[in-house]
């Protein structure tokens, strides 16, 4: 039949209004996920720029909020010396400036992210905020060292509050998978920015003013962020509490998490072969298999197990506690090599850490978006896991007497891999989560963050300690054994970029997830559709 008969013209006609519907409905969607109505025919495309921009907005409120959480887990640690002298901590109390905010962050995370889940997750969002704010201006007002710790705990709990839900609503913000890679390439610069940012920040307030500082710097940021995400993030009801309030299960895997963390952080002072670190270990492990167990039978579980049936998702968490635990290790051991062994300031040990943050900054922000919408997020992570890796086996031969420039610069500079991979795991993790989900889903993926970091940290840092502690004994110089530390460290991070590598490669699929096909067993409904406005309804 000719291109000009009636019956094709009127085909052509269906299909033009088929498609100006289905503009329609998203630009509809749109607008209602940042809570703006659209217009007529006359002002709808008026309307629908207004409401692309909001999200963009959105965006930057949600990178704020988690600036603040980001910056404040690295800014503390350089001023420890100077808190510690001030309130009189003992070297195994100091510890706990850093583990009263670990252990309730990672404990709530997911319980979190199911909260925002059920009750809205702008609501989470906010009450997070305010809390972590509240605590900021109890620990610059902290004038002994169990007021601290105390207010330490409310930081961590509301730092969790905030984490959890983030991710979660830059899902249900961004459904189109190019824009969905701009704004997680956003959010994984600002946390790899916000790390190196607290380790400079940390350094000059301390040396400038003094250690209350790093904790008040807290206050304009969250007013930054907490007022206009009154506006610019659209009210949400949630589920309800019905369709998830799981007690028992929150409180198994809230204690196993608060537990496995705390045994984790406390092997500094008490040996992985010791008998308290085993039992509690198997205490916690008790605690979350019991957590598996109720699940699998509870009516509404908390964490639905169906969610792991997404090979993505499951295996992304599986990369990230292996990829996170070196990455987080080698940087809290470099700003100690900088600083123990080169001899750097605290100012000086951020300032040359920097250019970390610069790199991952040009690679998250003008570069990621691309390769993982060219060749898919699979590939993308190979190929800034192998960076990484690159930049770890550099490292393990640096001497004793480092020269920056040829030693250490390299290295920062190829950590750049860290924003091409951050993105492309993000993503995996989060490709198929549904709006119905997407919080549990966040909040799970910031758990196994979490938890990997704790792990590298301690991990690493032991076997950095106890090599130096053993060449000191046998007669080495001391800057001699604590450059061998480290390199040892270097090393065995070197070793798990590796693994995370391979685990790559073996356990995610490869091609580009699609971001409206739910994970296998939701329910068909409108708030599973992937749409933006079931998603922020």
């Amino acid at each position: 039949m000719s291109a000009g008969t009636p019956r094709t013209k009127g085909r052509r006609a269906a299909d033009t209004t088929t498609a100006r519907a289905t503009a329609t409905a998203k630009a509809t969607a749109t607008a209602t996920a940042t809570g703006t109505a659209t217009g007529t025919s006359a002002t709808g495309a008026p309307a629908t720029r207004a409401a692309d921009r909001r999200r963009w907005y959105a965006l930057l409120v949600l990178c704020a909020g988690t600036l603040m959480i980001i910056l404040d887990g690295t800014i503390v640690t350089v001023a420890q010396p100077a808190i510690q002298h001030d309130l009189g901590f003992s070297d195994s109390g100091l510890a706990w400036v850093m583990n009263s905010y670990q252990i309730p962050f990672a404990g709530l995370l997911l319980l979190a992210g199911r909260l925002g889940d059920l009750i809205g997750r702008k609501r989470v969002f906010i009450s997070g905020l305010a809390l972590f704010a509240a605590a900021s201006a109890l620990c610059g007002l902290a004038t002994s060292p169990g007021l601290l710790i105390a207010a330490r705990f409310l930081q961590g709990t509301g730092g969790a509050l905030t984490s959890a839900v983030s991710l979660g609503m830059i899902v249900a913000l961004f459904t189109d998978p190019a824009e969905r890679g701009r704004a997680i390439g956003t959010f994984s610069f600002i946390g790899s920015a916000g790390a190196s940012l607290g380790m400079v920040l940390g350094g000059v307030l301390t040396q400038a003013l003094n250690w209350h500082w790093i904790f008040f710097i807290n206050l304009p940021i969250a007013l930054a962020a907490g007022l206009p995400a009154l506006r610019l993030l659209a009210p949400e009801r949630g589920l309800g509490l019905r369709q998830g309030a799981d007690a028992l299960g929150a409180l198994l895997v809230t204690g196993g998490l608060m537990l496995g963390v705390y045994t984790i952080v406390q092997t500094g002072q008490h040996e992985w072969g010791s008998a308290r670190t085993l039992g509690l270990g198997a205490g916690a492990l008790a605690l979350l298999a019991g957590f598996v167990v109720r699940q699998a039978t509870a009516a509404q579980p908390l964490l639905p197990l169906r969610l792991f049936r997404s090979r993505n998702l499951t295996g992304a968490n599986v990369v990230q506690v292996v990829m996170i635990s070196a990455m987080f290790g080698f940087q809290v051991l470099i700003a100690l090599y900088l600083q123990q062994v080169l001899g750097y300031r605290p100012a000086a040990a951020g300032f040359g850490m920097l250019p970390t943050g610069v790199m991952i900054a040009l690679v998250a922000l003008g570069l990621s978006a691309k390769v993982i919408g060219r060749f898919g997020p699979r590939r993308a992570l190979l190929t800034g896991n192998a960076l990484l890796v690159l930049a770890l086996a550099y490292l393990t031969r640096v001497p004793d007497h480092a020269s920056y420039p040829v030693d250490v610069l390299p290295v920062m500079l190829l950590i750049a891999g860290g924003g091409l991979a951050l993105p492309a795991l993000a993503g995996l993790a989060m490709a198929q989560a549904t709006p119905a989900d997407s919080g549990v889903v966040s909040g799970l993926f910031n758990t196994s963050q979490t938890v990997g970091g704790a792990l590298g940290v301690a991990v690493l840092s032991t076997l950095a300690a106890a090599h130096t502690a053993g060449l000191r004994a046998a007669g080495h110089p001391a800057t001699s054994a604590l450059a061998d530390g480290y390199r040892l460290a270097f090393t065995v991070s070197c070793g798990l970029l590796a693994l995370s590598l391979v685990l790559t490669a073996v356990l995610l699929r490869p091609g580009r997830p699609d971001p409206e096909r739910p994970i296998a067993g939701t329910t068909g409904t409108a708030e599973a559709s992937g749409t933006t406005a079931a998603a922020t309804r």
